[in-house]
C-alpha cells in the first residue's frame, strides 16, 4: 500500500471522527449541566462510578482486540480472506468466554453494592439500574459487534464512527429531553441507554455484512483455530498486563477519590476529566485512523520509511498536545466557572498535575509503534506502573488529598511511559540506540517551553484578560490559542525537519485532491 493511500484513508477517518467529536463534545457538556441541575452531583457521581466499575470488569477482555488487530494487519495487506475469517473466528470464541466472565463478575460485584455505595445519598435501585444498563451496552460488543475489528484494521473506521456516534447523538438528545421534561427522568435515561445501544449494535452488524460479504465466522471452531494461530493467545496474555495499567490510569482515580472523600468531589474531578476526555477524544479522532496505517507500514518492513513516519507523528503529537494543554492551563478554571459555577473549581496544585498527566497521555506516539511491532512482552513494565500508580496514589492521597492521588499517577507515567517505553521501542523495534530519541525529545520540550513563556507574555500584553461573559471568554480563548498555535508552529517548522516533512506530506495530499 502506498503512503499516499494510507494518508488518504487516515485523513478520511479523521474528517468523519472530527465532525462527530465536536457534536458529541457540545452534547456532553450540555448533558452534564442538565445532570447537575436536575439530578444533582450525587447522581452524576454515581453514574461516573458505575462507568468506572464497568471499566474494571472489562479487564476480562485481556487485550484480545489489540492482539487481533496486530494479527490482522498482514492478511489484510495481502487480502487473504480465509486467514481473516479464521482469526476473527478465534476472536469471537474468545469474546464469548470473556462475556461469561464479565457477567459472573458483575453478579458478584452487585452483591457488594450496599457496602460500596454506603455513603451515597441516592436510591439503591438507581445504583443497580445504572450498572445493569451500562453492562448490557458492554456485552453487546462481545456478543454482536466483535467483527468490527476488521473495519478498524482495514483503515475504514469512519464507517464505525458514522454508525456508533450517529446513534449516540440521537441517544444523548433523547436522554437530555427525558431528564429536562419528564419526572423520574433518570429512569428514562436508563431505558434509552439500552434501546439505543441494541439498535446501534444491530445496524453495525448489518453494515459489516454489506461491507465484507465474505466475512463468515465460525465461533464453534474457535478453540481449534486458536491452535493454528498461537500468536493470538501469546499476544493476548502479554497485552493483558498493559490493559491493567491502562485501566488503573483511566479508571481508578475516581474510585480512590470517592474512598477518601465523597461522590461530590468525584463530580468535581469528573468535570475536569470531561475536559480531558474531550481533548483526548479530539486527538483520538485526528490520529486513531493512523494506527492501522502504521501497522501496515511496519508489515512492509521499510525501516527508513517507518522511522520517518515515527518522527513526523511524534513531532505532530507533541506540538498538538502542547496546544491543548496550554489552552487548558490558561482557560480551564474560567471555563468551569462559567459552565457549572465556582464551587466546582479544582485546587490549583491538582489542576497543574492533571495537565501534566494529560500532556503525557496525549503525546504517546511510542504506543502506536509498539503495537504495530507487536512488542508487548515487557509484561513487568505495566506491573511496575500499576504498583507505582495505585501504591503512590493511595499513600500520597492520604497525606495530600487529590493532589497526592494525581501525583501517584504522574510519577508512574514518568518512569514507565516516558522512561521505559522509548528505550524498549528503540532496542527491539528500531534496533537502534535510544540516544537519538532523548536528544530530539528534549529539543521538542524546549521549543514548547519557549512557546509557552513567550505566548503567555504576549497574551497578557495584547489581549484583555478580563473575562465577564461567554462571548468574551470565547474571544479570549480564540485569540490566545491562535497566537500559541501560530507561534509554536513556526518555531517547530523552522527548527525541525520532521515538522517540515509532515507539512510537506499534508500539502502533497491536498494538491493531489484538487
Amino acid at each position: 500500500m502506498s503512503e499516499s493511500s494510507r494518508t488518504a484513508k487516515s485523513i478520511k477517518n479523521a474528517q468523519v471522527a472530527l465532525v462527530f467529536y465536536f457534536i458529541n463534545l457540545v452534547l456532553q457538556f450540555f448533558s452534564r449541566k442538565i445532570f447537575l441541575d436536575y439530578l444533582g452531583a450525587e447522581v452524576l457521581g454515581l453514574n461516573t462510578t458505575a462507568q468506572n466499575l464497568i471499566g474494571f470488569l472489562n479487564l476480562a477482555e485481556l487485550g484480545i482486540g489489540s492482539a487481533i488487530a496486530f494479527t490482522l494487519y498482514k492478511p489484510i495487506y495481502e487480502k487473504n480472506t480465509q486467514v481473516i475469517n479464521e482469526i476473527v473466528s478465534v476472536q469471537g470464541w474468545l469474546y464469548r468466554r470473556v462475556a461469561y466472565i464479565v457477567i459472573a463478575g458483575a453478579c458478584v460485584l452487585m452483591c457488594f453494592f450496599p457496602l460500596i455505595f454506603e455513603k451515597a445519598e441516592v436510591l439503591m435501585w438507581y445504583t443497580y439500574g445504572s450498572f445493569i444498563v451500562l453492562l448490557i451496552s458492554t456485552l453487546l460488543g462481545y456478543f454482536v459487534n466483535y467483527r468490527q475489528i476488521v473495519l478498524t484494521a482495514d483503515q475504514k473506521e469512519y464507517k464505525i464512527t458514522l454508525n456508533v456516534q450517529g446513534f449516540k447523538i440521537i441517544k444523548v438528545l433523547l436522554q437530555i429531553a427525558a431528564i429536562y421534561y419528564l419526572s423520574n427522568g433518570y429512569v428514562y435515561w436508563m431505558i434509552l441507554e439500552v434501546i439505543m445501544s441494541v439498535t446501534a449494535a444491530v445496524i453495525l452488524d448489518r453494515l459489516l455484512k454489506r461491507e465484507y460479504p465474505w466475512l463468515q465466522t465460525t465461533i464453534g471452531n474457535g478453540k481449534e483455530l486458536s491452535q493454528k494461530y498461537p500468536q493470538i493467545i501469546i499476544k493476548t496474555k502479554q497485552v493483558f498486563f498493559h490493559q491493567i495499567a491502562t485501566f488503573v490510569l483511566v479508571q481508578t482515580s475516581s474510585l480512590i477519590i470517592y474512598a477518601y472523600a465523597s461522590l461530590t468531589l468525584v463530580a468535581v474531578y469528573g468535570n475536569y476529566m470531561l475536559i480531558v476526555t474531550g481533548i483526548t477524544l479530539l486527538m483520538d479522532a485526528l490520529l486513531r485512523g493512523i494506527n492501522a496505517g502504521v501497522g501496515s507500514l511496519v508489515a512492509e518492513g521499510d525501516k527508513r520509511r517507518i522511522k520517518r513516519v515515527f518522527w513526523e507523528l511524534t513531532c505532530f503529537r507533541l506540538w498538538l498536545a502542547s496546544v491543548v494543554c496550554f489552552g487548558m492551563y490558561k482557560l480551564g478554571h474560567s471555563f468551569i466557572t462559567f459552565w457549572v459555577g465556582s464551587d466546582f473549581v479544582l485546587e490549583q496544585s491538582a489542576f497543574i498535575i492533571l495537565i501534566a498527566i494529560t500532556f503525557i497521555s496525549l503525546s504517546r506516539t511510542n504506543d502506536t509503534f509498539l503495537a504495530a511491532y507487536g512488542l508487548y512482552q515487557d509484561v513487568w513494565a505495566p506491573a511496575v506502573e500499576v504498583f507505582l500508580n495505585l501504591g503512590l496514589s493511595v499513600l500520597l492521597g492520604y497525606y495530600y488529598g487529590l493532589a497526592g492521588i494525581l501525583s501517584g499517577v504522574l510519577i508512574s507515567l514518568l518512569i514507565v511511559v516516558c522512561g521505559w517505553k522509548p528505550f524498549f521501542l528503540y532496542k527491539y523495534g528500531f534496533k537502534e540506540h535510544v540516544s537519538e530519541y532523548i536528544i530530539r525529545l528534549f529539543k521538542y520540550l524546549a521549543l514548547i517551553a519557549v512557546s509557552c513563556v513567550c505566548v503567555s507574555w504576549l497574551g497578557n500584553y495584547l489581549f484583555s484578560t478580563s473575562i465577564y461573559s461567554y462571548g468574551n471568554w470565547c474571544l479570549y480563548a480564540l485569540q490566545l490559542l491562535v497566537l500559541y498555535s501560530v507561534f509554536s508552529f513556526v518555531l517547530f517548522f523552522c527548527s525541525d525537519k520532521a515538522a517540515r516533512s509532515y507539512v510537506k506530506r499534508i500539502k502533497s495530499f491536498i494538491i493531489k485532491r484538487k
